[in-house]
């Protein structure tokens, strides 16, 4: 085998490695210390979740002050968007009226 050949081989087999690691289809989800990270605004509510603030009813205010105390700046609607999807039938939390504005709280 050539010199030439032998580095086509070598530069084949690199690619191919760089692809199987690039392109997997079933990457596993970053974990630190065996601890679950709370990335983006539905991970600001998770870490809340974890935390117990949601064992008593909150407001969408006290909701936003309490993202905002842990550096989880984002606008209304990137935090009532996950707020709608947690509070589902099966979800974390349960959304309950009061006087005409929602309040949530965890789920039993």
């Amino acid at each position: 085998m050539s010199k030439e050949e032998k580095t086509i081989k070598d530069l084949l087999t690199r690619v191919k490695k760089l692809e199987k690691t690039v392109f997997a289809e079933n990457k596993a989800k970053p974990k630190l210390d065996n601890k679950q990270i709370f990335v983006g605004a539905t991970g600001g509510l998770r870490l809340l979740i974890s935390k117990g603030f949601f064992d008593k009813k909150r407001s969408f205010g006290e909701i936003k002050k309490a993202l905002a105390d842990r550096d989880y700046h984002y606008s209304n609607q990137a935090i009532q968007t996950p707020l709608n999807k947690l509070s589902r039938i099966g979800g974390l939390l349960v959304g309950l009226k009061e006087s005409g504005k929602k309040a949530y709280a965890k789920r039993k």
